[in-house]
């Protein structure tokens, strides 16, 4: 039998399970907005975790211990999340340009100008500016832990990975408290719904990129990484500096330049 280098997967349910709870996910959130239980909503997030877990489990499995996770294999998961991140820069570009399409000439009903009238912005100065400063110094510890597993210190690795996840944390605490004390909402015409959606996914990044490296910090904890081979902090290392990179563009033109 001719052997290859590609790890042929094999059957597995995570794909399907997942799909359907991201539809319950999305019809019991509908239904929730609309005041009809959650019932829904809690069962689709909770198939989404299992599906996480599960599917984790089995990639880190397939690296790990059974060794599938060939140079060539490990090349196609990079252009895979090359990929991935090329798709994610299109998806907050459309949020960008909705911004800027009312923001540069806005209209008559927003009063001419920008922000529209009645609009209270947020101060640029104060908690975004904070969040700004966390998020930068994130993106030093994660560059931090990456150099360092690179040379086999598994200890500054653990360090960079832990406080990257601690800031990423605070990120997400300081953005919750933005939102609470903001005295606009989602309601409030194209301008909230604009700031809200682009910062809100945003934040919903940072969320999943926290949980992404919490994952690796744990595997560099039970000996799962080693200098040569640990794609899977890179992937995350990728997309946390994606994401530090798409703060600074929100800052600077929804919080700073949109005020």
């Amino acid at each position: 039998m001719v052997r290859n280098p590609f790890h042929l997967v094999e059957f597995s349910p995570w794909p399907l399970v997942g799909s359907v709870g991201a539809f319950l996910l999305t019809v019991g959130m509908a239904s929730w907005f609309h005041g009809r239980g959650v019932v829904v909503m809690v069962l689709g997030l909770v198939l989404i975790i299992l599906t996480m877990l599960q599917w984790w489990r089995d990639v880190i499995r397939e690296g790990t211990y059974q060794g599938f996770h060939t140079s060539s294999v490990c090349s196609g998961l990079r252009w895979g999340m090359i990929l991935f991140i090329v798709s994610e820069v299109c998806f907050f570009a459309a949020f960008f340009w909705a911004y800027f399409h009312s923001s540069l000439s806005p209209n008559l009903e927003l009063g001419s100008c920008w922000p529209p009238v009645g609009v209270n912005p947020l101060n640029p100065f104060s908690v975004p500016l904070l969040n700004t400063a966390v998020l930068l110094g994130s993106g030093v510890t994660v560059t931090w832990a990456h150099h360092a597993l690179m040379e086999g210190d598994r200890f500054n690795g653990l360090q960079g990975l832990f406080l990257t996840v601690i800031l990423g944390g605070y990120f997400t605490f300081l953005q919750a408290g933005e939102y609470w004390e903001a005295p606009f909402t989602l309601a409030d015409g194209i301008y909230g719904s604009t700031f809200f959606v682009a910062t809100g996914f945003h934040g919903l990044h940072v969320l999943i990129g926290s949980c992404f490296l919490m994952v690796c910090f744990f595997r560099l904890w039970f000996y799962q990484f080693s200098s040569t081979h640990h794609f899977g902090f890179e992937a995350a290392a990728w997309y946390w500096h994606f994401v530090d990179v798409v703060w600074l563009f929100l800052y600077l033109c929804i919080y700073w330049w949109g005020s």
